[in-house]
């Protein structure tokens, strides 16, 4: 079993929630909840894993403040 991070935000016009996994073609989704998101996030991956998945072109570090003055 992998775990991989997930960048979610929410869209203003629809309210949806949209998530995308950093450095990972193709592995993206959106849903009404976050538990819908959750659930098409994962079988996006498991569907691009099936093909022996793309390979990474980078990782999840973190997020930063940044402030302009």
């Amino acid at each position: 079993m992998k775990t991989y991070t997930a960048v979610i935000e929410r869209c203003l016009d629809t309210g949806l929630y949209i998530g995308y996994v950093p450095g990972f073609p193709g592995a993206h989704s959106q849903g009404e909840t976050l538990d819908e998101l959750k659930q098409n996030l994962q079988e996006v991956i498991e569907m691009l894993l099936e093909d022996g998945g793309p390979k990474l072109e980078g990782e999840f570090i973190g997020i930063q403040n940044i402030m302009v003055v």
